[in-house]
Order: C-alpha cells, then structure tokens, then sequence
C-alpha cells in the first residue's frame, strides 16, 4: 500500500501529460503541415515533414489577390484595441456604479442587466443589422466597435463579483480625503481591480481576434478584412483550396493570442480565481 500511494502522483501527472499532448496534437499537426510540401499534407501520416518548405508562408502573405496578409492583421489588431478599450472602460465603469453606488432599483437594473446573458445572439442580430444599414454602417468597422463602448453584461458582472471583495473602509478612507467617486473609481478601485480588467482585456481581446460571424456580416470590402476572414479567401467552394497558406496563415493567426494570454496570465488567473468571493 505504501508504494501505492508513491506511485498515484506520478500515474496523475501521466495522465495529464498524456490529455495535455492529445488536446495539442492539432496544433503540432497544423505547424507541420504548414511546413510540409502540397503533396504531403494529407497523405503522410506523421509530424514530422520529410522535406521542410517555407513557400506556404511566402504564397500566404503575398499571393492572396494583390493584397499582403498583414493588412488582414492590421485590421484586426484595430478592432481589437478599440474593442478592448471601449470594453474595458464601459463595463468598468458599469461594474463599479453597480457595486459601490447606492441608486434607485438598482438591484432591478442588475438584474435586468444579468437576464440579457439568456439572450443568443442570433436573436438580436437582424435587429441590428437593420439598425446598422439604416444608419449606414454596414461595410465599416463601427458595428463591431460602437457597441464595445456600452458595456458587456457578463464583463460587468466578473467585475462587479471583484469590486465588491474590495474593503469598503477604502471608500471612506477617501472620502474623507476629500475624494468624489470619480477619483474613487480612478485611483482606488481600478488599479485594485487590475487582474478583473486584465482578465475581461484578454478575454474580449481574443474573443475579437477570432470573431468570424460578425465580422463576416458587416464587411464586404475586402481591404477591410481581418484574419479570420482572410484565412476564409484561401478556400475554395469547389475544392481547389490552398490548404498549405491556410495552415500558415493560422499559425501566425494564433501568435497573438498565444502572446497576450500568457503576458497577462498572472492576472488572469488571480482574476478567475478571486471573483465571486463575494456575493
């Protein structure tokens, strides 16, 4: 029995290893093929190419209708910095009025703001197109940004569970110095809810690099794509598809969000870990 109890860690930590390397094995699979030669894609069966090409990073970039790849990545880096920001700003400020303001029916208004979570958004969607077309935005980039800076229902919420494990003895504490709820918010709530903003920044960040729904409602100019859209021109409906610049395109695709993840990983998981401490 004693060595049972030796051997059950190490059979643990095996057996995640081995879930680790099969909920991986995809994306070694995809940086190997975009490595490999056309022809070897989906007739070798193992990772490892025999002959190592680059010609699929090169036809990705610059062989796609006159247009370089990294104007799909411009693009999308503009969404996401707008969505980030005006996310960020919009539900902060929401999260800290729901938790630290005393106004009227303002449990009613939570509430309210919590039941928009049993919304799909396939529901509201021709309602705001329609709304978009009538104002003429279609075929720009304000759909997928103006409405960042009205708030996220479940970025209020992670917020509202973390401001609310902040002490309130902070809020007298300034208001006795003389401070209004606006530098409240600016120089006590928001730099002790950092990890709460980081983990709703990578969130909505990543979410908006690999949105390909609404982004392929509202846009039509192709100058105007963004990754996931250009990722979609290297296929073929009649089967004729460039799979070899697909797979290098997406592996530079997920550098980013590979990139931003783990800069800010140690808030995020303080984030996820500390909210709803408090009810």
């Amino acid at each position: 029995m004693p060595h049972l109890s030796r051997i059950k860690p190490y059979a643990l930590h095996l057996l995640i290893t081995g879930v680790g390397i099969l909920m991986l094995y995809p994306v070694l699979w995809m940086i190997a093929s975009s490595f490999k030669p056309t022809t070897e894609i989906f007739t070798q069966s193992g990772l490892w190419p025999s002959r190592f090409t680059l010609e699929h990073y090169h036809n990705g970039w610059f062989g796609l209708r006159n247009i370089e790849f990294g104007r799909f990545f411009v693009n999308s880096f503009f969404l996401c910095v707008i969505a980030v920001g005006g996310t960020v700003i919009s539900s902060s400020m929401a999260a800290f009025a729901f938790a630290r303001i005393e106004f009227p029916l303002r449990r009613f208004w939570f509430a309210l703001m919590l039941g928009t979570f049993m919304l799909p958004g396939h529901v509201t969607l021709i309602p705001q197109y329609t709304i978009f077309h009538e104002m003429g935005w279609v075929d720009t980039f304000l759909p997928l940004t103006v409405p960042k800076f009205f708030a996220d229902a479940f970025y209020v919420f992670l917020m509202v569970q973390f401001i609310r494990g902040i002490p309130r003895e902070l809020d007298e504490s300034a208001a006795i110095d003389g401070c209004g709820w606006f530098k409240l918010y600016i120089r006590i709530i928001l730099p002790l809810a950092l990890p709460a903003i980081m983990t709703t920044a990578i969130f909505t960040f990543m979410a908006t690099w690999d949105d390909f729904f609404g982004q392929l409602i509202y846009l039509s100019d192709i100058k105007k794509f963004t990754v996931p859209l250009g990722l979609r021109l290297f296929l073929d409906s009649t089967g004729n598809s460039n799979w070899g610049a697909v797979f290098a395109m997406s592996v530079l695709s997920v550098i980013p969000s590979f990139i931003v993840y783990f800069a800010g990983q140690k808030y995020f998981t303080e984030g996820i870990a500390t909210t709803g401490l408090k009810g």
